[in-house]
């Protein structure tokens, strides 16, 4: 799958399962880690593995399942490491207080909602 339908596909999933503040970073002209960031903000850490778990089941159905996931226990901040694509699910505080909209200020940005 083509980086931005991957992109688009994961925010997709995102917003069935009610994530907040959705944002694709393109990184493509500035990092060699991948083509773009998904962000989202989730309420609790069930709502955090849930869209990760959902995420990670609709990428099966296509055959892109992620290469990793780090940060499913605590539910927190959920990385799924989708090789061109890397979805960050926070909740509020650490996607406030890690602001990777800020560290990666110089990233075209797209918002999704549902």
């Amino acid at each position: 799958m083509e980086s931005q339908t991957l992109l688009r596909f994961c925010a997709e999933k995102a917003l069935e399962k009610k994530a907040r503040d959705v944002l694709g970073m393109d990184l493509s002209g500035l990092s060699l880690i991948c083509d773009y960031f998904l962000l989202m903000t989730v309420t609790n850490s069930r709502q955090c593995q849930a869209i990760a778990d959902f995420i990670r089941e609709e990428l099966g159905k296509v055959n892109q399942a992620p290469l990793r996931q780090e940060g499913y226990s605590e539910g927190r901040w959920l990385l799924l490491d989708c090789s061109s694509v890397i979805v960050h699910i926070f909740q509020d505080e650490e996607r406030k207080y890690y602001n990777l909209e800020r560290l990666w200020g110089d990233a075209p940005l797209e918002y999704f909602s549902s």
